[in-house]
């Protein structure tokens, strides 16, 4: 009885890697490929390269550690729900250096460059800046962070481009489309979702708590 005990004890005590992702490539089409990253407390990758850009939107706070052949060092902290782009990069070797796991959605660009951009009237940031704010944009993509409170509604507004959601918290949205039919749109935490086509709608979250999702269009058509 000793010896199972023991080994329980030890496997306990070993740095343990987040939940694994029901689908560690949720999305892979002719634009993106998203890959549901994890970092176990301690674990250190071997040396790898990043062929192309990446956004990169964390579902955990952490700490990740970077070093490069030439003996440059690079330390990323972040906490989570916090988005932020990472160019390129050479061979590199990835730690977690601290003591708890985290996750990352990792959102490859396939395509190397951009079209410019004719922004719709209805551009959401544009009319409805109380819910849609800009966190970042470039010649591949532009990312927002959407917040709504409970219960609160947003005015019609317009989806031009490809995009990527990673939701924060769980979705309960009620759509008014052109139309004026009223489709649901629910998802669960951390749940990762592509649409290719422009959409037009007004929405309203249902729940009596606040709703929050990373939205990721893409300029590469």
């Amino acid at each position: 009885m000793l010896m199972p005990l023991l080994t329980l004890l030890l496997a306990a005590a070993l740095p343990q890697a987040p939940p694994a992702a029901a689908n560690r490539v949720p999305v892979d089409n002719d634009l993106v490929r998203v890959v549901n990253g994890s970092g176990a407390a301690g674990q250190k990758t071997g040396p790898h390269q990043h062929d192309v850009n990446r956004v990169m939107v964390h579902l955990d706070a952490g700490h990740q550690r970077i070093a490069y052949p030439d003996g440059t060092v690079k330390d990323i902290v972040f906490k989570a729900g916090d988005v932020r782009w990472d160019p390129a990069v050479g061979t590199h070797t990835s730690e977690n250096p601290g003591n708890t796991p985290y996750r990352i959605v990792e959102i490859e660009i396939k395509r190397p460059h951009g079209s410019p951009v004719q922004w719709p009237a209805q551009d959401p940031p544009k009319i409805d800046p109380k819910h849609y704010k800009i966190e970042f944009e470039n010649e591949q993509v532009r990312v927002m962070r959407v917040h709504y409170g409970p219960h609160e509604s947003a005015p019609t507004h317009e989806h031009a481009l490809p995009r990527l959601t990673v939701n924060l918290t769980p979705q309960a949205v009620r759509l008014t489309l052109p139309d004026g039919s009223h489709p649901e749109l629910r998802r669960a935490l951390h749940e990762v979702a592509f649409a290719g086509e422009p959409a037009k709608h007004a929405e309203m979250n249902l729940n009596g708590t606040p709703f929050e999702v990373i939205v990721v269009e893409f300029k590469t058509r």
